[in-house]
Order: C-alpha cells, then structure tokens, then sequence
C-alpha cells in the first residue's frame, strides 16, 4: 500500500511556531502584549486557533497570561534569569560530567556537521538558523550523557530562556564566541579533556543572561531591578 500523505500542519501549529520564532529573534518582546484579535487579522484565523497557540506558548514558558489583561511574552525578571541560569549551569555541568569517554567518532561527526550550520548562518546572519543550530548543538552534546531525565531537564529549563538569546545575538562577538566555544567543546570531546569541557560549558551560558539582564534594566530601571533582587 501507498504511504499515506503527510498531514499539514495545524493553524494552531503554525501560529505557535511563528510567535515563537517572534520571540526567540526579539521581534516580540518581554511583556508585550498578545492581543487576540490582531492575531487572528495577522494569521487570518479564528480565535480558536490563536487561543490553542497561545496555550502551547504558555506551557513552554515563552507566554503568560495574566488576569483581565490576556496574553503576553513572558518578561522574565533579573532574579527569575539568575535562578534558572544558575541550575541550568549545574545540570549541563552534570551532563557533561558523566559522558563516558571516548566519545564514539560517529557523534562527534554528527557535532561537527551542526557547528558547519550554526557557522554558516552566523556568517551570513541568519539569527534563526543560528538559534535552532545552537539548540541542536546543545541537546547532541547533552544527550551524550545518557542520562534521560537529566536531558529532559536541561531541555525544559532552556525553553524558559529561549526569548532572552535574542540579546546576545545582537552583538557579532557574542555570536562569533559560541561558535569558537562549540569548536573548542568538540576538540575537548574529541580529546577526552572533561576539565575544559566543563570549563567551557560554565562559559557558553555567560552572555546572553548577561545581555538581557542589561536591557531589562535600561527599559525598566534600576529600581525594579534592585526590588526583585
């Protein structure tokens, strides 16, 4: 028998899918509003389908709603982005200290085709391709460990950060230092050194928490930021 056709994407999907690119490339950003209505002009669906997309969004912590005033990007705070940072670094430092070694040559093949494409796109500037390479990089080097639920909570702590990556990736030495330090994690993978490997992933989450946290507090001020401290 014939395989059946692929199913097209839901309206929902796709909606969630663009807002989060939105939100990923600073289009949208922290605490602006997600009005239902000019998103079903803008999609040109029904409230349905924005209201599902919205609720995916906000089960990945990328959107929040807020009592009498709808939807939102998700504005997380310094304290909020200081915590998550801190307990991302411990897990991923986790992970990369329980990969046995060696690494099999096949995975670190499958490393360096990733770091090809992130390279190209952070060459040409292409900021969403640059975002997925990276993330893809990341889930291939952490899913080395073995360890299910430890991948698990890694992934589920980088959703929560993925509409801070945008402020990084506004500076060209930013981007350009991820890319040096995912050729550098291959060449520690490659030669077994798990000291340099843990020493590079405490320094690969640097920037962007960094970035964000200087944004917030020339938008908001100092005040709101030393009250949530």
């Amino acid at each position: 028998m014939p395989d059946a056709p692929a199913r097209e994407p839901s309206a929902a999907v796709i909606i969630a899918k663009r807002i989060e690119e939105d939100i990923v490339l600073g289009r949208r950003q922290p605490r602006e509003r997600l009005i239902e209505q000019d998103l079903c002009d803008l999609f040109r669906t029904h409230r349905g389908d924005v209201r599902l997309a919205l609720f995916e969004l906000e089960k990945k912590g990328l959107v929040e709603r807020i009592p009498n005033r709808g939807a939102m990007v998700r504005g997380l705070t310094p304290f909020e982005v200081k915590e998550i940072y801190a307990v991302r670094e411990e897990l991923e430092v986790m992970a990369v200290r329980i990969i046995p070694f060696p690494v099999a040559p096949a995975e670190i093949n499958r490393l360096e085709q990733l770091q090809r494409q992130h390279s190209a796109a952070v060459a040409k500037g292409d900021l969403l391709t640059v975002f997925y390479s990276n993330l893809r990089f990341h889930q291939v080097l952490f899913g080395l460990c073995g360890n299910a639920c430890l991948i698990e909570t890694i992934d589920l702590l980088a959703q929560k950060v993925y509409g801070i990556r945008s402020y990084a990736h506004a500076f060209p030495q930013s981007l350009d230092r991820a890319r040096r330090d995912h050729l550098d994690m291959i060449k520690a993978l490659r030669g077994s050194r798990r000291d340099a490997l843990i020493a590079l992933t405490r320094r690969h989450l640097e920037p962007s928490p960094q970035a964000y946290i200087e944004a917030y507090e020339r938008r908001f001020g100092t005040a709101e930021l030393a009250s949530r401290d």
